[in-house]
């Protein structure tokens, strides 16, 4: 079990801050992962110690259960997560995401999605034409990039059910 990264701004903890990052009086913090009950020694998890902890393999997501009308949190291996929350924090893990792009729903398997892969799943395949301008915007995004546009080359954060809408302009 390794302790959250330490910043260069983070100060040493006395003995009574050390033991406000474990549950109340010490005792070891409860979680869920895949409906299976769980106990962490430390406020904070890192995402790659819930997959370890889990058995979670690299080619599936992680999310946070998150209660309606928000919705659940990817996790990534390097998010940091507080457990010291009044609710026993639930995650879960899938080997897809649903992505929607030109309101078709697609399944996607990683933690972001670049430029040419949108334009692919819009058009079935990215044609490097200069002639041929590709516009990409999108919406409902994770917390990193909730909406905007993307260029060739750029990548993005998702999560599920993420609008991508993708236009072909044809310059000749």
């Amino acid at each position: 079990m390794q302790a959250p990264p330490k910043h260069n701004n983070c100060k040493t903890m006395n003995t009574n801050e050390e033991a406000q990052k474990q549950g109340a009086e010490g005792k070891p913090l409860k979680l869920t992962i895949n409906k299976e009950t769980y106990e962490w020694p430390e406020q904070y998890i890192l995402g790659a110690q819930i997959r370890k902890l889990g058995h979670i393999g690299p080619d599936e997501l992680i999310y946070l259960a998150i209660k309606k009308p928000w919705e659940d949190e990817l996790i990534k291996d390097d998010t940091r997560v507080s457990l010291a929350r009044p609710e026993i924090e639930h995650f879960f893990s899938k080997k897809t995401v649903t992505i929607v792009v030109n309101g078709t729903p697609h399944e996607w398997n990683k933690h972001t999605i670049c430029f040419e892969d949108v334009v692919k799943h819009a058009y079935g395949a990215y044609d490097p034409n200069p002639n041929i301008v590709y516009t990409v915007t999108y919406d409902r995004g994770p917390k990193e990039n909730p909406e905007g546009s993307m260029v060739k080359g750029d990548c993005v954060c998702i999560k599920d059910k993420m609008i991508f809408n993708v236009t072909r302009t044809d310059k000749s």
